[in-house]
């Protein structure tokens, strides 16, 4: 009777760890890790260089094609509200992501590439009338972070 207790426990390890082997690495190996904010502003950088928005909205133009030496500039942007990516393609700014801190909510972003400014706000969750507004302009084709100071 113990021969067969003991079998069984033996089969129920091998089953386990055949599960886990079939199930993937990934529960055992450190393979993944998170990307740095860095890392995720250049991978978006290359995405946008390499394959422009392929779902352009009714009775918006499609974004122009971009060769190499035109391909856009990214830059991360720390405020005290949470992190801004923005990019320009010429005098194009384009706020790409806004990742609020805790405490804070995204309020406002323009969406896709403006003529003039691309602007964007954070709020605080607590108090409404905490905000961080900001714009990105593009002097000289790079992108800048322009805080709004007028509340």
């Amino acid at each position: 009777m113990a021969a067969g207790w003991l079998g069984a426990a033996v089969l129920a390890v091998l089953v386990g760890l055949g599960a886990i082997s079939v199930i993937g690495n990934g529960l055992t190996s450190p393979e993944t890790r998170p990307l740095s904010a860095a890392e995720v502003a250049d991978e978006l950088a290359r995405q946008l260089a390499v394959s422009p928005s392929a779902s352009a909205g009714v009775g918006e133009r499609p974004p122009p094609s971009r060769s190499p030496s035109s391909a856009a500039t990214t830059r991360t942007f720390p405020t005290r509200a949470g992190t801004v990516v923005g990019r320009c393609a010429g005098t194009r700014p384009e706020v790409v992501s806004m990742s609020p801190r805790q405490g804070y909510e995204l309020h406002e972003q323009d969406r896709g590439l403006q003529d003039d400014d691309a602007e964007g706000e954070f709020r605080g969750q607590d108090d409404r009338d905490d905000r961080v507004k900001f714009e990105i302009v593009c002097p000289g084709g790079v992108p800048t972070l322009v805080e709004d100071h007028d509340d």
